[in-house]
Parts: structure tokens; C-alpha cells; sequence
């Protein structure tokens, strides 16, 4: 998860920096922050139309001009003609309803987050595709058991 939050860092969102990592047997396969798409201006740059709107977080996301991170990183695999099928995401943030779509047709079998995000929908169909999804809390003992977790199979 440190690597996730290191990647948050280049996030060029105003209202929250999420990072992603892709990962299968043990190694990363792609990353991804949230920020607008490659060549065009950042929100940094010019500002937020959902702030601008006063749009509440988990609503009109179609009004956002950036990516997410868990997108970006999947568009990263498919750029470089990675296979993520069985893979595992770690993000900083809870996925969105958007992005739960997105991991659950790409194969991904499980989700580590680490801030909650208010998205009751993208975990309900996370649960109903057998995604498992697990909340990082960040303090020691959560990080050995995560660590003993990956060590089993799947």
C-alpha cells in the first residue's frame, strides 16, 4: 500500500489523490493516479467543474474530467499488452461504482483499499462477482495479516 500512496503523490486532482497498483504473483504490473487524460490541462491548472457545481463526492462523475487511478492503471496494462486476468488491486481509496464495473469485467479477483469512499452500489456488485474486497487499515497487524493473506492461494 506504501507504493500506492507513493504513486497518489502525482494525482493532479483537487478534491482527492488516489494511486492504484496492479499486481500478480507478488509483482506490479501497472500503475495509475487520477488526473486528466495524457496532453490535455489539469484540474490543478484550470479547476474542478464538480467543485465549481458544488457536486457532493460519488455523484455526476461524467462531469469530472480526469481518470481514475484504477482506470489509468488498466489502461496502462492494455497499452503495454499486459494480462491482468486474477489480478489483485491496491488503492488508497475505495473504488467507485465506475471503476468496480471496470475491474470486475477485467478478471480482477481481488481489491485492497485503504480510505473508504461512499459508493454503496460498487460494493454490492463487487460482492455479487465474488470480488473479494479488503479494507487496509494501515496499523501493523493489519499489514502482517494482509501479508500472511497474500501467501495463500487464491
Amino acid at each position: 500500500m506504501d507504493i500506492a500512496r507513493v504513486v497518489a503523490r502525482r494525482s493532479t486532482c483537487l478534491r482527492r489523490n488516489v494511486g492504484a497498483l496492479i499486481v500478480k504473483d507478488r509483482r506490479i504490473l501497472a500503475s495509475g493516479y487520477n488526473g486528466a487524460p495524457a496532453g490535455l490541462r489539469h484540474c490543478l491548472d484550470i479547476g474542478c467543474l464538480r467543485e465549481q457545481r458544488g457536486v457532493p463526492a460519488g455523484e455526476r462523475h461524467e462531469l469530472c474530467r480526469g481518470l481514475h487511478a484504477e482506470q489509468n492503471a488498466l489502461i496502462q496494462a492494455a497499452v503495454y499488452g499486459i494480462a491482468i486476468q486474477g489480478a489483485v488491486y491496491y488503492v488508497t481509496h475505495q473504488p467507485c461504482v465506475l471503476c468496480a464495473k471496470i475491474m470486475i469485467n477485467a478478471g480482477i479477483r481481488k481489491v485492497v483499499f485503504q480510505g473508504v469512499y461512499p459508493d454503496p452500489l460498487a460494493l454490492k456488485l463487487f460482492e455479487e462477482a465474488g470480488v473479494v474486497l479488503v479494507h487496509f487499515g494501515g496499523s501493523s497487524s493489519a499489514k502482517k495479516e494482509h501479508r500472511l493473506a497474500e501467501t495463500e492461494q487464491p
